[in-house]
């Protein structure tokens, strides 16, 4: 039963995170287009990302609104600034000059992490440790 969970639930990431793909990638696109140097544009499409998501994920994906899993939410999103960013540095360096096709190659592998970080210790973790023990309270 928890493995048809847990296929429902990624399923649901897909197309909660191709919503929240589009959105964030729209936004990184605009800012460079706008002339932003690429970390500057990561991290606006990255808060503009983390407000838009935390709410489709938290609820359409692992039913939990909870307002108080923010900070851990934001901190997924911190990790996966670096490591975008990073990534980012690690392509144009090997000579991909183009930043948009780079910030494509690296939606997929960090849409990974990122479902397998807000899991383990945003939604899941804090839906059955701290929040079932403040309710019991």
């Amino acid at each position: 039963m928890k493995q048809i969970k847990n296929n429902k639930q990624f399923i649901s990431f897909l197309f909660v995170g191709a919503l929240n793909t589009v959105f964030g990638y729209s936004m990184y696109a605009l800012f460079i287009f706008l002339g932003l140097k690429y970390p500057v544009a990561v991290l606006f499409s990255t808060i503009l990302g983390v407000l838009f998501n935390f709410k489709t994920i938290g609820v359409l994906v692992f039913k939990n609104g909870d307002n108080r899993l923010i900070l851990r939410f934001f901190a997924v999103y911190a990790i996966i600034y670096v490591l975008n960013v990073a990534g980012l540095a690690l392509l144009k360096s090997a000579g991909s000059q183009n930043m948009y096709i780079n910030g494509l190659i690296l939606v997929l592998p960090l849409a990974l992490l990122s479902f397998f970080l807000n899991k383990k210790f945003v939604f899941e973790r804090g839906t059955n440790e701290d929040i079932g023990s403040q309710q019991r309270l």
